[in-house]
């Protein structure tokens, strides 16, 4: 079975992005070498941390894709001529081992030790106190740059210093109301109900965490929104076993379902695809999930009673190497298909914004004027990030949801293109939509 980490939440949204600057010269003869004039920058080296929660008794290994996809980005730039003037990028990795005294103490030590923190996947990063104020090295509280693939939290998604390349859509403004406005995509939904009049059904959502619920109730109530009618709405924990999978399903057979949303994890829809199986639900058209589900183990543990699951993503799949070299050179230096995965891809694009903006102060400032109060200038100035085209063009800088995406569908024990057809490409024409949601 391919891989180890299993996924307990959805997490809406994940977007790749950027346009390739060019990189930096190779390494200058030693008696060259700039000087460092922030934490984390020395004459040789960029030190950047990935915070992920990965040793933990609930979900051994649950975020190891993207500490590894933060790797491949460093090994990658680094092979290619490092960072202002062939400063080679160093990846400390804390593990936050979900825990929100973890992540707290991971915060505090990046502050003190890196540059900047990228690919941050900590479910309860829910204190960014020494973050926002963390001083540099001028002794000013600039704040620690933070590029991250997962914000489940409210004052994560708000931090001012946090520039996501899947932007969460929250509008801040909101964030204290009872409801919170939020953006959305909406391209999948328009697709599914363009096809399929009159759709209705059932939701799962991740009841591990208020947080994993509130991630996912935006999606939720735009499908609302756009025609799809409710059978009711479901907490799981992604530690539950198919038994807990009965009563949804007995929820579709007795409302004649066309539509199932799986908001949990790849092993969530495994159980609640055998257990539709075994209880003989037929009527259901759609069976839908987003990034989570785009892993090998759905195939193989989930086989023929996940066929026909759709599964959409925001980036180039990886099947499409040959068509995208962004995607070609993630899988090469990730270590092949085997060890990636949708957050490891997520955090791959959070390396390449890294670069992007790095190499934007270094052309405005020189090889010695990297500080982060200049990286989050430029970094607010990205407004067309495309991870070298893994993504479609995407407002990082101004923190506004992409609408470009790609549907999958299961086929023969594959994942298949369907939307868009041609290999390659990403469809930017469904639109996105704001929304008023109550969260929990």
């Amino acid at each position: 079975m391919r891989g180890t980490r299993r996924w307990v939440v959805l997490v809406g949204a994940l977007g790749l992005v950027g346009a390739l600057l060019p990189t930096a010269a190779a390494a200058r003869p030693q008696q060259q070498q700039p000087a460092g004039g922030e934490i984390g920058v020395t004459a040789d080296t960029i030190r950047i941390a990935v915070i992920a929660d990965v040793d933990n008794a609930a979900r051994p290994g649950l975020f190891q894709g993207s500490v590894d996809g933060v790797n491949a980005f460093a090994k990658f730039v680094n092979a290619n001529g490092g960072l202002a003037g062939g400063r080679k990028v160093q990846v400390d990795f804390i593990d936050s081992k979900l825990s929100a005294d973890e992540a707290r103490n991971a915060l505090v030590r990046a502050c003190q030790e890196d540059f900047a923190i990228v690919g941050t996947t900590a479910l309860f990063m829910n204190n960014i106190e020494p973050m926002t104020s963390c001083v540099d090295q001028a002794g000013k509280a600039t704040g620690l740059p933070d590029v991250p693939v997962l914000q489940t939290e409210i004052q994560h998604q708000c931090s001012p210093i946090s520039f996501p390349v899947i932007v969460v859509g929250l509008d801040c403004a909101t964030k204290d109301a009872a409801q919170k406005k939020v953006t959305t995509r909406t391209g999948a939904a328009k697709y599914f109900t363009k096809r399929n009049k009159g759709l209705h059904g059932v939701f799962t959502l991740a009841g591990d965490l208020k947080s994993t619920v509130n991630a996912a109730l935006p999606l939720v109530e735009t499908y609302k929104s756009l025609g799809v009618k409710s059978d009711g709405e479901f907490k799981v924990s992604g530690l539950s076993p198919q038994a807990a999978y009965t009563p949804i399903v007995q929820a579709i057979k007795q409302n004649g379902s066309t539509y199932a949303l799986n908001n949990v994890d790849y092993k969530a829809d495994v159980f609640l695809r055998r257990e539709a199986q075994v209880q003989g639900a037929n009527t259901v058209k759609v069976w839908d999930c987003a990034l989570q589900c785009y892993d090998w183990r759905l195939l193989e543990e989930g086989k023929d009673a996940v066929e026909g699951q759709y599964v959409s993503l925001f980036f180039i799949p990886f099947e499409e190497a040959k068509q995208n070299k962004s995607v070609s050179d993630y899988l090469k230096n990730v270590g092949g298909r085997d060890k990636a995965d949708g957050f490891g891809a997520q955090a791959w694009t959070a390396g390449l914004f890294f670069r992007d903006v790095v190499n934007n102060v270094v052309k405005a400032d020189g090889d010695n004027g990297l500080t982060r109060a200049r990286f989050l200038e430029e970094a607010a100035k990205v407004h067309d990030f495309t991870a070298d085209g893994m993504l479609g063009p995407t407002d990082v800088g101004g923190r506004k949801v992409s609408p470009c995406g790609v549907i999958l569908q299961v086929k023969n024990g594959k994942f298949v293109r369907v939307s868009p057809k041609k290999k390659g490409t990403l469809d930017c024409s469904g639109g996105t939509k704001a929304i008023n949601v109550t969260f929990e």
